[in-house]
Formats: C-alpha cells, structure tokens, sequence
C-alpha cells in the first residue's frame, strides 16, 4: 500500500461567505505555481479540501514547499482507499503496523452521510478488525494514543493518514491587493513584510541605498531578505533600489541638523508613494 496521497486543509478560508470561491481558486493557483516544478503532481478540489496526486513525485520536498504556501492550515500525507468498510480497515490497519507505539485510536469523520454507519460505529470496526489481524501488543487510548488514525470518509473515496502538518495559514497572497514594503536591512521591516504577506497583500520592495555611507554588505543583506520573503510569494517579488546619496547631502546641506532625520525619512515616504502610484 503506497501513501500516494496529499489532503489540504484550508481553514479560515472556509468562513469567507461569498467571497469564498474566490479564495480558494486564488489558493490552488498559489499552490500550483509553487509546487509547479513537481511535473507529475495532479490536483483535485472539494468544497473544503484539496487533494494532491504525488504521482511518483518526491513527498518530503512536496511537503516542504507546501509549508510556504500561506492559505492553507494543515496538511496530512494519506492513502486514498475506496469507501467500503474493508479497504478502510486494511488501510487503517496498515498505517498501525508501520508506526512504533503501543497504543492507538481511530478518529473518523464521516462527511458521506449516506454511509450505513455512524462515526463510532466506524471507530469500533476498525479498532476490532486491528486487535484481531495486529502482531503487536496494543491497547486503545482515546486521550494521548501513540498512534492516532485520522479517517476522511467521502462519497468516492476515504482517506487515511496518521499525521497532521501544520501550514502558513493566513489568506492566499494576492487577494488583498499589492503593499510597497520599505526595506531597510533591520528585523522589524522583513517581519513586517512576512506578516503582510500573510493576510494575502502582495508585496513589492523599495530600499534607500547612500554609497559610502552604507556599503555593498547592506545592500546584499537587503536582497538577501527579500530571498527569504520569495520562499512565500512562488518567487515573485519585485526590489526598488534608490541611490539616496545626492538626496541626502542636500538635505543636510539646506536644513538644519535636528530636522535633517525627519526631512529625509518624509522624503523617503514621498519616493515610496511614487513608486506605489505608478504600480
């Protein structure tokens, strides 16, 4: 049996009324351009899910690249079996067996309620199947297992999977419109560009360079946090660099020394509101 599968969660996506398709359409793009180097991956969509084929592909990069993708919540590596009570309780079994622990529950959510049983019933048949078939010495434990099986049964197919990956979460960057970020080589501005990010604005960045009074080390280390943030943005984020040093020895030429800091930061503003505009 072949864990072949990848089960996404979107989270608070889910609670955004009518714009709800919107947001989940704007996801899956993201996704699909992040992952868009896995060539063989396939991608199917329900009401709250998404499901990725690997198709060959290699899970644990997969996974890594998942984990930039701000929108979604969590995601599980699972097998997909058909939705009959023997395949599941193969499948279950299956995942019991080839996980260390002596002790498990089975937690199944039964989204297809046309299904002939209830939610603990399901619990109850697996968990019998896997004492009767098991060759390890189990007891079940419903509060701290060291095995938890999580079952999705739907209409088609159920999937089964012992681990949950937690994602980016936030919205999909890009359905909160564009932001100029003013980079300046500090912590504060990069988190400020990550936390952006994350409630869905695109960013762009702008950066003040003033040879010699700041050297090619900080330039690089601007460029270098802007690498960081492309990690979430399927690489696409666009730097501004502006020669600030002919500003700058006029402001301090014309003004006086207590408000030079203060002119030239409201000129920086200025810039930056160019260059938003004209985006």
């Amino acid at each position: 049996m072949e864990c072949n599968h990848i089960l996404v969660r979107f989270g608070e996506l889910t609670t955004k009324g009518k714009n709800r398709k919107l947001f989940i359409r704007k996801l899956c793009q993201n996704t699909k351009e992040i992952l868009n180097s896995f060539q063989n991956l396939k991608y199917e969509l329900s009401f709250d899910r998404m499901y990725i084929l690997l198709n060959g592909e290699d899970a644990k990069a997969v996974c890594r690249q998942l984990k930039t993708v701000f929108g979604i919540h969590s995601f599980s590596l699972c097998y997909q079996v058909k939705s009959d009570l023997e395949s599941i309780k193969e499948a279950c079994l299956h995942v019991i067996e080839n996980n260390p622990g002596n002790t498990f529950k089975i937690d199944t959510k039964r989204n297809d309620k046309e299904f002939p049983m209830q939610s603990h019933d399901i619990n109850t048949a697996i968990a019998g199947h896997v004492f009767h078939h098991t060759s390890k010495e189990l007891k079940v434990d419903v509060h701290h297992p060291d095995i938890l099986v999580k079952v999705e049964l739907r209409k088609e197919f159920t999937y089964v999977m012992d681990n949950v990956i937690l994602g980016a979460g936030g919205y999909p960057v890009g359905i909160g419109g564009k932001a100029l970020l003013m980079l300046s080589g500090g912590i504060d501005s990069p988190v400020a560009g990550y936390l952006t990010l994350k409630r869905g604005v695109d960013i762009e960045c702008i950066h003040y360079a003033s040879p010699p009074y700041t050297s090619d080390l900080a330039r690089e280390k601007v460029l270098d946090l802007v690498d960081v943030l492309r990690h979430y943005t399927h690489g696409k984020i666009t730097v501004h660099i502006v020669p600030f040093t002919e500003l700058q020895l006029a402001v301090y030429e014309h003004c006086e020394e207590s408000y030079a800091m203060t002119v030239m930061r409201r000129m920086m503003y200025r810039i930056a509101q160019g260059v938003a505009t004209k985006k």
